[in-house]
């Protein structure tokens, strides 16, 4: 096939899903010249599996994305069907937003925000190989003998790497939602020296919501006395679309084990390594064998669709054995399913084979992001996008790179956990990863990451005049917090609650402590006058949680000792004899940026931290 010129390029984003969307959006807004390349135009911002953003832990990322300069806020809060606050019932630490979205209204919407663009071409074709010269990137290549000049390259690929589905017997070599995978760009990474692995992930069946009976099931409202994912959306939707509760069985499970041996999962027809945290159905009644039910979610998947989405019901079964156990869940006995379940196989890569910048080792200018790099989720993607964008953007600007802390956001620890530790398995976030919290909690993000998109040049002035303005309320509020004190309403308000007459005039902050909420605080004192809902719930929370705060900053501060102290790239850890060989081996594989990475790689201990200091000193 005769090669062609397809223009010349600063970046080359490969892959349209939701990490390449944020990574060409970053690159494109930034003043870079950008291509994106996409198997189908169709696909753009393509939900193939729950249609819904945030989430335990991911609604926290969504929200750094937003504060970032990312698009998935915006663009979630325009889409959305029903959003609710997760985890009401226990800390604001891990509270977190999930929007029910209408899957072809966000892509819609996506499409036409990248269409609409300066800087940005979009290129429906298939990239087949990544040019290099001298260990740089210099282009890519597509099925089409297309060549895209260009000086980085953002790989975001997705599951469509040798993607084969797969449901009973029945397998095909196909992407997601019948599009089409790509088969060649595999080897070309491997030729580039990537390490490659296989893992696997899968979907449940939709099924048309005139055959369910609503009327046995437990209807799940939306929320609208709760802020949204992105601080530019000035209002949430009055009219919400509910979503809807049910379980399985007995009789479910029982169709469920005779049917084992049928399972791909379990005959060894299945090869990559599937999400410990979203089993399949099959793999949760084997696993949890004790447990006589599991919930199900009844989600719909947009408001111009019958399709229904159940949650909580992933399968790769043959069709016959999917159509007999669905039938057998409250509500669904007459459920006639309009797509089947299916588990689906792809190739990604190691990221210990990442900087934390997400660029290659061996490959300079040549950058990875989302599943590729291990991960699963929708919000994962879009945050390693949004950073490899950045980074490109910044790299091609000769500019150092932005680096996210594990105190500074959960994106942070996202990547650290990627390029310091590896996963051998998809990779799923969760507020159990984060060890500050806390800190990280999904009412701040603006706080922690605004100036770092405003300094990457991402953060336009209309959303930084919002953060500027949401600031100067909260440090009003901060101090009111301390300074306003009306004894004999305090009085009051004490004896309401069942306290004594204090000894001392107490302040606001006082108050929050001895769990008097806010509000109430406020219709009794008054104060906080031009102060938004969402900056008094951030007030309450930092007054009520202030020990545990200036806890968590105290180890913050000294955890950051570590992390300033740098350790060159080219720095011979193999020849440092003190250390134990395993150490010697995985230092010299992740070469750490700082001895605070170099103290989270799995198998390097405190005392091989302590050799190393020494090491570094001469």
């Amino acid at each position: 096939m005769q090669d062609f010129s397809e223009g010349q390029f600063d970046a080359v984003v490969i892959g349209a899903g939701h990490a390449g969307v944020e990574a060409a959006l970053a690159l494109s807004r930034t003043g870079l010249k950008t291509a994106m390349l996409t198997l189908n135009l169709d696909s753009i911002a393509f939900m193939p599996c729950n249609p819904s953003i945030g989430g335990t832990a991911k609604g926290q990322i969504v929200r750094e994305i937003d504060a970032l300069g990312g698009e998935m806020g915006v663009c979630a809060d325009r889409a959305l069907l029903q959003i609710r606050m997760l985890n009401r019932g226990k800390g604001s630490a891990v509270q977190s937003l999930r929007g029910q979205e209408d899957k072809n209204l966000y892509h819609r919407l996506m499409k036409s925000t990248l269409e609409n663009t300066e800087n940005l071409k979009i290129l429906q074709g298939e990239a087949v190989e990544i040019l290099t010269e001298n260990g740089r990137v210099t282009g890519v290549k597509t099925a089409f003998g297309g060549v895209l000049s260009c000086r980085a390259v953002v790989v975001a690929t997705g599951v469509y790497l040798n993607a084969s589905v797969i449901a009973g017997e029945w397998r095909r070599d196909t992407g997601p939602n019948g599009f089409s995978p790509a088969n060649f760009l595999t080897k070309n990474l491997i030729d580039l020296g990537f390490s490659v692995r296989r893992f696997k992930t899968g979907t449940p069946a939709r099924i048309d919501k005139r055959t369910i009976d609503f009327s046995e099931l437990e209807i799940q409202n939306g929320e609208t006395d709760i802020y949204p994912f992105s601080i530019m959306t000035d209002a949430l939707p009055e009219k919400q679309t509910p979503c809807y509760l049910t379980y399985t069985n007995e009789k479910t499970h029982e169709i469920i084990r005779q049917n084992l041996h049928r399972s791909p999962l379990y005959a060894g027809v299945i090869h990559g390594t599937g999400p410990r945290y979203c089993p399949s159905i099959e793999d949760k009644v084997v696993r949890f064998s004790d447990k006589d039910r599991h919930q199900l979610f009844l989600e719909p998947e947009g408001a111009d669709t019958n399709e229904i989405y159940v949650q909580g019901m992933s399968s790769s079964l043959p069709h016959d054995v999917q159509k007999a156990m669905y039938r057998t869940v409250k509500g669904l006995e007459h459920c006639e399913i309009m797509r089947y379940a299916y588990a689906i196989e792809y190739d990604c890569i190691d990221s210990l084979d990442l900087y934390p910048s997400l660029e290659f080792k061996k490959i300079e200018g040549l950058f990875t992001a989302g599943q590729i790099n291990g991960t699963s989720g929708y919000e994962e993607a879009a945050a390693q996008g949004l950073v490899a964008g950045i980074n490109a953007s910044l790299k091609l600007r000769g500019k150092d790179p932005l680096y996210i802390g594990r105190d500074e956001g959960y994106i942070g620890v996202l990547i650290d956990d990627l390029v310091t530790k590896g996963t051998n398995e998809p990779y799923r976030m969760m507020t159990s990863r984060a060890e500050y919290r806390i800190v990280l909690r999904q009412d701040n993000p603006d706080f922690r990451l605004a100036e770092k998109g405003r300094a990457a040049g991402l953060l336009k002035d209309d959303r930084y005049a919002r953060y500027l303005d949401r600031k100067k309320q909260y440090l009003k509020g901060k101090e009111e917090l301390k300074t306003l004190k009306k004894p004999s309403e305090t009085e009051e308000l004490l004896a309401e609650f069942g306290f004594s007459k204090p000894n001392c005039a107490l302040s606001v902050s006082d108050l929050i402590k001895r769990g008097i909420p806010l509000k109430k605080i406020i219709s009794t004192l008054g104060g906080f006058s031009g102060i938004s809902p969402a900056i008094v719930e951030t007030l309450e929370t930092d007054a009520k949680y202030e020990g545990y705060l200036d806890k968590a900053l105290q180890e913050i501060e000294k955890a950051k000792k570590l992390e300033e102290r740098a350790i060159p790239k080219d720095f011979d850890y193999l020849s440092i004899k003190g250390l134990r060989l395993e150490a010697r081996q995985k230092l010299d594989r992740i070469k750490p940026e700082n001895l605070g990475q170099a103290g989270r790689i799995s198998g390097v201990s405190p005392a091989d931290i302590a050799v190393l200091m020494v090491a570094l000193g001469k």
